[in-house]
């Protein structure tokens, strides 16, 4: 008899890239450390297409639950027993509600990218210079603007904004932070469908001069001169864009509650 195996139905943002990054680190850590088959084998579903159809071979919609609490759904079926189930629904967060709705699968694979939110920041001396057309650029990207204020940055605050591998070299951090708190930044929340991938896509390379060699239309391409100077900040992914949400809006957004609104608590 087969040994049982442990089949997650899984949900995130850019869910397909972020778990083969994964999978793949994870992988290559196993191979370091075994060269036999003792350790577990990990495989994954490459399109949407079929990720429904091998879901609803192990799931059924009642399985599948959301709600602040992230819950997940497990089954171990047995591979020569598909009929024999046995199912374990749990929360990693001690001591958070338990309130959970049940969600058709098939509604959602249907129902396309959510209406999230995300920050861009304007650095100084660009959006005093180029608001109009950066507005209309976003327009044009169908981003709706729900918050939006200038401000001086601290030394801090632009520090928490910097790329992880600039934060390891103390001279560049200095640079940057020198330039961030030069003058006043414009700061926008923007808020559309697959809202902090969209706006990844169209800033490109923090780097202006390779973000002109992939594409002339990136934005860091037309406003940056510079690694330093590169005309903006975008959160970066969608927990990192919960914080600057919080960061620079505490006050909260001229925007209907939308459920990843609601859940991150802004």
């Amino acid at each position: 008899m087969c040994s049982p195996v442990l089949v997650c139905a899984l949900r995130g943002i850019d869910a397909f890239r972020a778990l083969g990054a994964a999978l793949r680190g994870w992988t290559q850590s196993r191979d370091r450390l075994s060269t036999g088959d003792s350790l577990p084998q990990a495989l994954m579903a490459l399109t949407p297409e079929v990720t429904f159809r091998q879901a609803i071979l192990f799931f059924t919609e009642a399985d599948l639950v959301t709600g602040k609490a992230r819950f997940y759904c497990l089954h171990y079926p047995r591979l020569q027993e598909h009929t024999k189930l046995t199912q374990i629904c749990f929360s990693p967060v001690v001591g958070e509600s338990w309130r959970c709705r049940a969600e058709s699968l098939f509604s959602y694979l249907q129902a396309g990218a959510q209406v999230l939110c995300t920050v861009l920041l304007i650095k100084p001396g660009v959006w005093s210079r180029r608001l109009p057309s950066i507005l209309r650029n976003l327009h044009l990207e169908k981003f709706s603007v729900v918050g939006m204020k200038h401000l001086e940055l601290g030394a801090a605050a632009a520090s928490a904004l910097l790329p992880r591998e600039v934060q390891q070299d103390p001279a560049a951090v200095e640079a940057h932070c020198t330039y961030l708190t030069s003058g006043t930044a414009l700061v926008l929340c923007l808020q559309r469908p697959n809202a902090v991938k969209k706006l990844m896509d169209l800033l490109g390379p923090e780097d202006p001069q390779l973000a002109q060699a992939l594409d002339p239309c990136l934005w860091r391409a037309q406003y940056g001169t510079s690694t330093v100077q590169n005309g903006f900040y975008g959160s970066r992914s969608y927990p990192m864009a919960g914080r600057d949400v919080k960061l620079f809006f505490p006050e909260g957004l001229c925007c209907a509650q939308c459920q990843t609104v609601q859940e991150e608590e802004v």
